[in-house]
């Protein structure tokens, strides 16, 4: 699925006006991204969405530090509603093409709520942020998170993928 977001934010690349050239991000930027991530289990067996705020600032034009906050409404055919929160925290550095502003990196965060079993997360992510304008981008992001929980089940062995598509702000 990740996949699928790459091509679709490529095809919105293509398709927007070739006249809005970004100036990029400096030092002292920052950003809001706002987003409707989905998530699957490592087999893919079973997924969600969520609704995500994130706030950037960037330490120098590559670097980025940025706060996440994330909430999660499940309600399962079978068994209970759940709703769960997940608030982290990531780095991730951004390579200048122009327009096009690939990044890597990671994050770390915590998730709790309702039906769900704390747990500490560490992630790794990478993605793709595309400015329309010199303000607004579009962007994609693909993270896989470990469970960090000291369970019997838990570990490195459990995690989960997160798919990011969003609008974003930058002043």
């Amino acid at each position: 699925m990740g996949t699928r977001v790459t091509v679709a934010i490529t095809v919105l690349g293509l398709l927007l006006p070739g006249t809005a050239f970004a100036q990029g991000f400096t030092q002292g930027d920052k950003e809001l991204l706002l987003s409707l991530n989905g998530g699957s289990d490592t087999d893919f067996d079973s997924t969600i969405f969520t609704l995500q705020g994130e706030l950037g600032y960037f330490f120098t034009p590559n670097i980025e530090g940025a706060v996440r906050q994330g909430i999660r409404y499940n309600d399962p055919i079978v068994g209970e509603s759940t709703t769960r929160a997940t608030t982290t925290v990531a780095a991730d550095y951004h390579f200048d093409m122009g327009r096009w502003w690939p990044f890597a990196g990671g994050s770390l965060g915590y998730i709790y709520g309702s039906g769900t079993s704390d747990s500490w997360i560490l992630g790794i992510e990478g993605g793709l942020k595309y400015f329309v304008n010199t303000t607004t981008f579009v962007a994609g992001r693909v993270e896989y998170q470990w469970f960090l929980d000291d369970g019997d089940d838990g570990g490195f062995d459990d995690g989960q993928w997160i798919y990011v598509l969003g609008i974003g702000f930058r002043w």
